[in-house]
């Protein structure tokens, strides 16, 4: 695997060692609402699934996040993107995240556990004054009503469930049977069909604004 996509080779193998360890116990203990994705052929690549929580645009969505570990880790912080797509005034198109614990706050001994507990907060409390996304932190200040239809709107086409794995509270069964291909297909369809209905209440929504 080239460095492009892997830094396993330029970790120090107690750092390797480290974020194993504090995966597994995540795996064993997860932090309420958050799932660990353990690529154990490569550590540098870990991924999760966050639900949405309760009471925000975001509920009853299932996001996954990536974190990647640069070669000076822990010195300096690992980058963190949102793979599912998002309206949220900290996360910018390319899924990229902006929080000061990644940035001027970090501090080696944090660890994985802390980045993506400060994530799930930050869809709890978003922070305008540092948007990567500007249409969502000027319409999360001044029309609260709009970015929260919109937040959740995204969350009903892009953070179902079904499309992430089946989230942190539940895992999915890896069935790979002739009943489970046979009815993926008929998800997908149902899938399109909602996502088509989605898409036009979007467009009248945004004729009215």
């Amino acid at each position: 695997m080239s460095s492009q996509y892997s830094n396993v080779e330029n970790l120090s193998p107690q750092t390797i060692r480290q974020v194993m360890r504090e995966l597994q116990e995540m795996e064993t203990t997860p932090p309420e609402g958050i799932k660990v994705l353990i690529n154990e052929s490569d550590v540098t690549d870990i991924q999760a699934l966050i639900d949405g929580p309760a009471g925000t645009p975001y509920t009853a969505g299932v996001f996954r996040v990536k974190l990647t570990l640069n070669k000076d880790f822990p010195q300096t912080p690992p980058k963190a993107y949102f793979l599912t797509k998002i309206f949220h005034p900290n996360v910018a198109a390319n899924g990229e995240i902006c929080v000061n614990t990644l940035k001027k706050d970090w501090k080696p001994d944090l660890g994985i556990k802390h980045i993506l507990l400060t994530i799930k907060c930050l869809l709890i409390v978003p922070n305008p004054e540092s948007a990567l996304n500007e249409e969502a932190g000027k319409m999360l200040l001044e029309r609260y009503d709009d970015y929260s239809q919109r937040a959740r709107m995204m969350t009903e086409i892009h953070a179902q469930p079904s499309k992430c794995g089946a989230g942190a509270a539940g895992d999915a069964k890896d069935d790979d049977g002739p009943s489970t291909k046979k009815h993926a297909g008929l998800d997908k369809k149902l899938q399109d069909k909602k996502k088509e209905k989605l898409l036009k209440e979007k467009k009248r929504m945004l004729k009215r604004l």
